[in-house]
């Protein structure tokens, strides 16, 4: 009987660039609000802040300013 092969699916196949350190410890920092804080985006801006996150321009936190980031880099 021959093997059936699925689809690969490559789980970064859309990525342009290998992620920044600024994206490794973002990505990192949400994974960890997520499990300890919440999903709510007011939980994730608190989160962000709390740990002192900053944006890429080094100002806290918004939801204006994390939706704009994420729309930024795709996500």
């Amino acid at each position: 009987m021959p093997e059936t092969t699925w689809p690969y699916l490559d789980p970064h196949q859309t990525r342009d660039h290998e992620p920044t350190p600024y994206e490794t410890k973002l990505a990192r920092t949400l994974e960890d609000i997520f499990t300890k804080d919440g999903h709510e985006l007011s939980d994730v801006i608190d989160g962000l802040n709390s740990r002192q996150l900053r944006t890429p321009t080094g100002e806290p936190w918004t939801e204006e300013s994390f939706r704009a980031e994420m729309h930024r880099l795709g996500a």
